[in-house]
């Protein structure tokens, strides 16, 4: 069967763009010193974690005598935790993401693309699962499950604004949701309480041009969405800056109040700052939810 051109040329295009994903994404996770991984927190592995004073209610037989010789203090040995867990990431692939206010900067969908694979190549380097909620592309290890993962990443969705996908969320596991968050925040509130029921929880990574922070705009302004379905033409662009920005900061306040009480984390990055710096906050946030 051959493909009809204009479907062919994009099948091509979003191939080829494939492995300088991955290049960049690998490049950005080997920034994360890892060594050998392990959830850090004691439990039932075999790999020695640290060693910790003797707390009430711990048992004699859980002292480790060769290491309390040593003082007048008596340890205990623990154990790294090694039972891998699930990690369900969900990217909005919405055209609202494909903005960019400047050339020199990525486009929101490509930040949170390379983001969404670097901690994802961390996590399986770790030993863990990872997959997309829903039902596409379920929980699994290995380099594998990267290249699936960057081949359904590199899919753009043709709707305006995205909103989580939250059906087969797997009890008990992790999740990352990366996105503008510029739609209904109904969907969002929903899929939160879905995965808070579930015993689900994870991090919201708000990713935002830097123009949407500043509102830039004066005089005559004619504002587009990426999708087209939505246009406003103003005489007076700045008027619009104050209560713009309320707006804005009331949708930060919504979902950080949502984040809090489902036991999830937020957090704001900007397109124009260091995909390094938000990949370490990503991977660190990820580690205080453990439990």
């Amino acid at each position: 069967m051959t493909l009809a051109p204009p479907l062919r040329a994009r099948a091509e295009e979003q191939a080829a763009s494939l492995p300088p994903l991955l290049a960049r994404a690998e490049h950005l996770a080997g920034t994360v010193l890892l060594g050998e991984h392990g959830r850090r927190r004691s439990g039932m592995g075999d790999d020695f974690w640290q060693y910790r004073p003797v707390q009430p209610g711990d048992s004699r037989r859980m002292i480790d005598w060769r290491r309390s010789a040593r003082g007048d203090a008596q340890y205990v040995r623990e154990r790294e935790w090694q039972i891998a867990q699930s990690v369900m990431l969900w990217v909005d692939q919405a055209a609202s993401m494909r903005f960019a206010s400047h050339n020199n900067l990525p486009e929101k969908a490509d930040r949170a693309r390379l983001l969404a694979l670097a901690v994802a190549i961390l996590l399986v380097r770790g030993g863990e699962r990872v997959g997309l909620t829903g039902t596409l592309l379920p929980p699994r290890r290995g380099n594998n499950q990267i290249l699936r993962l960057a081949e359904f990443l590199s899919v753009d969705d043709p709707v305006d604004y995205g909103v989580p996908e939250a059906r087969a969320m797997i009890p008990q596991a992790r999740a990352v949701f990366l996105s503008d968050f510029m739609a209904d925040i109904d969907a969002v509130r929903q899929a939160l309480t879905k995965a808070a029921d579930r015993g689900v929880r994870g991090i919201l990574l708000q990713v935002l041009d830097p123009s949407e922070e500043a509102f830039p705009f004066q005089g005559r302004t004619i504002f587009e969405s990426v999708g087209g379905t939505v246009s406003h033409e103003t005489l007076k662009a700045g008027e619009l800056r104050d209560r713009y920005l309320q707006r804005l900061n009331r949708r930060k306040a919504e979902l950080a109040d949502l984040c809090t009480i489902t036991g999830w984390q937020f957090h704001t990055h900007h397109s124009s700052d260091s995909a390094q710096v938000a990949l370490l906050w990503l991977w660190q946030a990820l580690n205080r939810g453990t439990v």
